[in-house]
């Protein structure tokens, strides 16, 4: 009953532009635990397997208790939260036993998931390879079925946070009629992947952009209609002649979304789930044509998964475990062994550089 190094991936300094490896976040193999014997009071022992890492988290890279997004600041030395898939050891606990497979909050869980305020002050399980819960509830936790054998690091993307933003976003604002024309930013990634699969599924036309060929490629795999790199090619030109747009999907903002609104046609629904070209530059990145609001009649959804995701998650596992079970929804991911890989795996999400969706490897199961 030796002993083992329980990795962490740490904050370690608030960052000004794009985060750094080896400084904004760090490893740290200092602690450890025996896991045969640590006391568990009545909770379960887990060990982590996947863990997710997604764009927002970059806008709680700022103080506990300060302003600028949705949820709480990171406190420095702590390990950073987000959302992944883990098995259990061991347990006391009446509703959970050893080899059940748990996907939900790995670290701070949101003080109110309804309306995600403030969780600077609340319950913090570290993100680490191995950690005690004392329930699911209170951590968000919930059981996986796995009956279609698929990998785990699919329960952190396309049936994970990103697979519910683009499946529960697209049903509750999208009010998609067929043969109309959506356009779609990160058409390649987690989100804008499945939106798009939606989105032909209820009989529209789809432009997708993306930042490299090989994105486009995955696009075009996965039905779009036309696929473009915004990084060669000029999106404006591209949503003039395949426009005008019935429904924008924005992940990005900035010159993008003044695009889409330039490009929108009356009475156009613009679903708003991230600006991602403007969480390192301090969201600085001004919208000209802002009357077009106005002068088209245009509606706007801004929206935070967390929010919604009661109203549709039983719906959201009925509908879509078997779809991506038979392989009639396609996902990729792109996955960075060990907790050592998260600095450089979060900025290549941020600046772009990754492939796909983007899952930590910790473990094999």
């Amino acid at each position: 009953m030796a002993p083992v190094k329980n990795g962490r991936a740490l904050f370690n300094s608030y960052p000004e532009g794009y985060p750094v490896p080896g400084e904004t976040i760090v490893y740290d193999d200092s602690e450890t635990i025996v896991l045969e014997n640590v006391p568990l009071n009545g909770g379960f022992l887990l060990k982590t397997l996947e863990l997710s890492i997604d764009p927002y988290m970059r806008g709680r890279m700022r103080a506990p208790g300060s302003k600028g997004s949705y949820t709480g600041g990171y406190a420095i030395g702590k390990p950073l939260p987000n959302y992944g898939v883990g098995v259990v050891l061991r347990s006391e606990h009446p509703d959970v036993k050893a080899g059940d497979h748990l996907y939900g909050i790995y670290g701070t869980a949101y003080q109110n998931p309804v309306l995600c305020t403030n969780t600077d002050n609340i319950l913090n399980i570290e993100f680490k390879e191995y950690a005690i819960r004392n329930d699911l509830a209170s951590m968000q936790l919930v059981k996986i079925d796995n009956q279609h054998n698929l990998p785990w690091s699919a329960y952190v993307g396309v049936l994970g946070m990103a697979g519910k933003t683009a499946y529960m976003g697209w049903k509750k604002y999208a009010s998609p009629k067929k043969g109309e024309t959506l356009f779609v930013t990160t058409g390649a990634g987690p989100v804008g992947s499945l939106v798009i699969q939606l989105a032909k599924r209820d009989g529209l036309k789809v432009i997708g952009s993306a930042g490299s060929d090989e994105k486009v490629q995955f696009m075009k795999e996965i039905g779009a209609d036309v696929a473009f790199n915004y990084k060669t090619t000029n999106t404006a030109d591209v949503l003039a002649k395949e426009g005008p747009i019935d429904i924008y999907w924005d992940s990005v903002g900035g010159e993008m979304l003044e695009a889409a609104i330039d490009a929108a046609n009356l009475n156009a629904r613009f679903v708003e789930c991230g600006m991602i070209s403007v969480y390192n530059s301090g969201y600085t990145a001004p919208i000209r044509n802002f009357f077009q609001i106005i002068a088209k009649s245009l509606t706007f959804y801004g929206f935070v998964i967390t929010r919604i995701e009661g109203e549709y998650n039983e719906e959201f596992y009925k509908v879509m475990t078997p779809l991506v079970g038979s392989g009639q929804i396609k996902f990729k991911d792109e996955k960075w062994n060990g907790l050592q890989s998260v600095g450089d795996a979060f900025l290549a999400v941020q600046k772009g550089t990754n492939k796909a969706k983007v899952v930590i490897h910790v473990a094999d199961d």
